[in-house]
């Protein structure tokens, strides 16, 4: 007999259901963890389209998970929405990263993008965009409006958690 692709589809969605993490050694949850960001990080790849909200926020979540320091960055895209670049600019303190409107708009010119995402991580774990986050938001959005360059969203990221400016309507 021989087996389908949709059977083997399910048979190996069923295989990563059945883990318990729970079960799992440190080894083998830091191995997991590794191949999400794997996975996650193919579908970030130069030339690919950037499919879901979801998507990009678990991307972004795994990115910045080690980080102690706030680090602000880039999700270049083009027309079409496929990756040009996804680049950390800026790293800062505990609790902030100095960004700079010319160094943003120098790079997307530099990778001709047509659009961008930007994010950055709060390591104190609370997800909330502040005052200082707003501000750069809309100083960023009006500088890259000049060049034509679309803002789609700024993804605040925590270890547990996102916040969409767009879904928040800050855009």
């Amino acid at each position: 007999m021989t087996t389908t692709a949709p059977t083997r589809s399910r048979r190996a969605a069923n295989r990563v259901l059945a883990l318990d993490i729970k079960q799992l050694t440190v080894t083998e949850q830091e191995r997991l963890v590794d191949l999400a960001l794997s996975v996650l990080q193919e579908r970030h790849q130069p030339g690919e389209v950037l499919h879901s909200p979801r998507q990009t926020r678990d991307y972004l979540r795994l990115r910045l998970a080690g980080f102690t320091a706030e680090a602000f960055g880039c999700v270049f895209l083009d027309n079409a929405h496929r990756v040009l670049a996804v680049k950390e600019l800026f790293h800062g303190t505990i609790d902030g990263a100095a960004v700079y409107p010319r160094i943003v708009v120098q790079q997307a010119l530099t990778l001709n993008a047509a659009a961008t995402v930007f994010y950055h991580n709060h390591p104190s774990g609370v997800a909330e965009p502040s005052q200082a986050d707003r501000r750069i938001t809309e100083r960023l959005q009006a500088a890259l409006a000049l060049i034509d360059v679309r803002v789609l969203d700024h993804i605040v990221v925590t270890h547990g958690d996102t916040t969409s400016f767009a879904e928040l309507g800050l855009l």
